[in-house]
Order: C-alpha cells, then structure tokens, then sequence
C-alpha cells in the first residue's frame, strides 16, 4: 500500500480552527524585504506581515538585541519591575509627547486598554452614564468583544452579536454627523488617521483638526488608533505628527517589536484615569518583546527610514499612478492603496503572488501596498513593475 506524507496545507486543515483564508503559499526564510519559500523561490514583500516587519525580515540587529535577552530574564509578570519595559516607556513617551503608557499583547488589547480607560476617565470625571465611544463606519479596531463593538464593519459583527453596548458609529470625514452624537454620554471618540482595513482611507486633516477641536469644546477624549499607521509607517514617528492634532489616547502595535507580540497604549496625565487593579495583562511588556521595541527604534532613528518611507511613498505614487488599471493611489506614507478601476483585487493578488510579489486585497477594488521601511529604490521599482505585470 502507498501512502503519501499530508502537505502542510492539509495538516492545517486537519489542526487548526479555520478562520483564515490562506495563500497557496509556505514560507520558511526571510532576508530584508525578501521572502522564501520552502521550494527555495523568493518574493518580494510589500505587505510586511500586514505593517509589521518594518525594519526587515531576520533583522539582525533585532535578533541579536532578543537572543541575549533569551538568555538573560524571559518572564517575571508584572508584579516586579523589568529595566526593559520602563525603558520603552521613557522611550515612547518622548517620541510621541505623551506622558504615559500601558503594555498590551496586541493591537485589539491596546485598544481595549484604551476603551476601558476612557470609560474609566468619563465614570471618575462626569458619572456613570458618560461612557460611550464613538467610532466611525469602515474603522476596524480589532476583534476582542469590546474592540469589535468599536469597530464600524457590521459584516464582522454580525455573528457576534449581542456586543457590549455603549458604541455608536458616523460617517467619516463627517464632523457634522459627529457633533450631533457627541454628548453628556461620550466618554471618547475613537478613530484610525488611515483606515487601514476600510481599503486605506485617509482622514482629512482639516476633519481631524476639527474632531480635536469638538473633543476639547465638549470635555471627551481623542482616542487615535495607530496600530497600523504608527511606528513610522506614514513618514513620522506617529501618523498624528504631520496632522495638526494631539491624542488624549493613542494605541500602537504590529511594528513595534518588528513581528513579537507587543501592543501599547499610551496617555496624557489627563486621561490616566486607571487605579491599581483597574486593568492588567501576564505577559503584556515582557522583557523580550520590549527589548525587542527598543531595537527597533534604534533601527528606524540609526538608520533614517522615516526619510527612506517618505522618499520610497512618493516613488510608488508616481508609478502607481501611471499603471494601467489603476484608478487611484491613496494612503499616506508606505501605507498605499492601488485603487483598481474595477473590482478584481482578489484576482490581482493571486496573480502578484505568482509573480513573485506580495500584496493584499484589502478590499474588493483596492490592494494594499505596506512595505517594511528598509525598502530600496530599487526594490520599489520592481514591485511596481511586478505588480504591473500582475493587472494583465
């Protein structure tokens, strides 16, 4: 009798729940902005994981900073101090201007920290009943209850309901439909710079500059997501920096430690309305994934990749915008969709894959380009031609 060893796609679907729709597609190695697969061929990757490989795949100053943590202190819990964390925190701070920070998992866990915090600053500063977040449609903050609750898609709700309740979602770009939800209710308003999973939908300016403007006027917090805008990945440290507003809370994930488990929630004095035993995490801020973080910024300030991002950003929007089949290139920084002139994102996706490219349908007429920062010019002329030859 033969028989014949199960693929790995098939040990998957014997193993794992399946909530994932993946590509037919194994990688074993990495290198830069360069991927391989198990059979040897390499990609091109201008997805990063999703925003998250930043400064590059197998980055070695990383892997060296996390090997001799490994071998120092892994895990003690958040009921001891670990030099590395504070170190983040002092570090993050001073990037960003904000005063103080909270150490999550993940993108969905620092927003939840956030949510919680600010319904902890509206029940200290006007009563229980001041708790509502308000959110904006298209928004995706995760997939935890109270992030999903935040999140303005109601297809990736629906079978989920009920969610918590205390979540009302506007328009975006819309300040009159905001100020006339905004109340004696609203603890926060909630809202991404760049709506990332909304097919990379950038917020004017001017709408955020007057959604800062309403906070302030109505006594409620600004919340800016910047689990994926953040980190550098729109040309400055964080996406609010080159928008003419400042967050009352502001949430960070998927590039901070380049690919480990990290998430952070950072506040004003002002918003830091958490007391001891309010909220906690086991692993959130361990010495690994810090020290991690902290390689990172040392990667992105030793060798200037907000200058690289804002440099490689303006060559792919000018060779986006002359590629046949593309409508429109809207984002900000490396974080790009190509706006297709027809709904084949999904088409277009396998065909990059094939190509030797990554890429993302996010969603039906739009592919998301988010390179890692490391990107050279040359690089980004071969994902353009490659994601050209990809339109057919």
């Amino acid at each position: 009798m033969v028989t014949t060893t199960p693929t790995i796609a098939q040990r998957e679907a014997a193993s794992i729940i399946q909530t994932y729709g993946r590509s037919p597609v194994t990688f074993v190695r990495g290198d830069g902005c360069r991927l391989y697969d198990e059979d040897g061929n390499d990609y091109l990757d201008c997805l990063a994981g999703i925003a998250v490989a930043s400064v590059g795949h197998a980055n070695a100053a990383v892997a060296a900073a996390v090997a001799r943590q490994m071998t120092r202190l892994v895990h003690v819990s958040n009921l001891y101090y670990m030099v590395p964390q504070v170190e983040l925190a002092e570090r993050l701070t001073a990037l960003s201007g904000l005063d103080r920070v909270f150490f999550a998992n993940c993108g969905a866990t620092a927003n939840e920290t956030a949510i919680k915090l600010a319904r902890r600053w509206g029940q200290k500063t006007r009563g229980p009943d001041c708790h509502e977040i308000v959110s904006l449609l298209d928004s995706f903050h995760g997939r935890t209850l109270g992030a999903l609750a935040a999140t303005g898609q109601p297809k990736k709700q629906a079978v989920f309901q009920p969610l918590p309740p205390g979540f009302v979602q506007v328009p975006a770009n819309d300040i009159e439909a905001m100020a006339g939800v905004v109340g004696p209710q609203t603890a926060a308003v909630m809202v991404e710079t760049t709506q990332g999973e909304g097919g990379i939908r950038p917020l004017r300016s001017d709408y955020l500059r007057a959604l800062r403007e309403l906070c302030d006027e109505r006594d409620v917090l600004l919340i800016l997501d910047d689990i994926q805008a953040g980190m550098g990945r729109t040309g400055s440290w964080f996406s609010w920096q080159q928008l003419g507003v400042e967050p009352d809370i502001a949430t960070l994930a998927k590039a901070l430690a380049n690919g480990l488990p990290i998430g952070a929630c950072l506040s004003t004095e002002r918003a830091a309305a958490f007391e001891y035993g309010d909220h906690g995490t086991t692993f959130g801020g361990g010495p690994v994934v810090t020290t991690a973080a902290l390689a990172v910024l040392d990667e992105i300030e030793q060798r200037d990749l907000l200058t690289n991002c804002r440099q490689r950003s303006r060559q792919f929007v000018s060779l986006l915008s002359g590629v046949q089949g593309v409508s429109a290139v809207r984002g900000r920084g490396l974080m790009l969709g190509a706006v297709l002139d027809s709904p084949r994102a999904a088409e277009v996706n396998a065909a990059a894959l094939s190509n030797g490219l990554l890429v993302n349908n996010v969603t039906a007429d739009t592919v998301r380009f988010t390179p890692p920062l490391v990107i050279t010019e040359d690089e980004t002329d071969e994902a353009v031609s490659k994601f050209e030859a990809s339109l057919g």
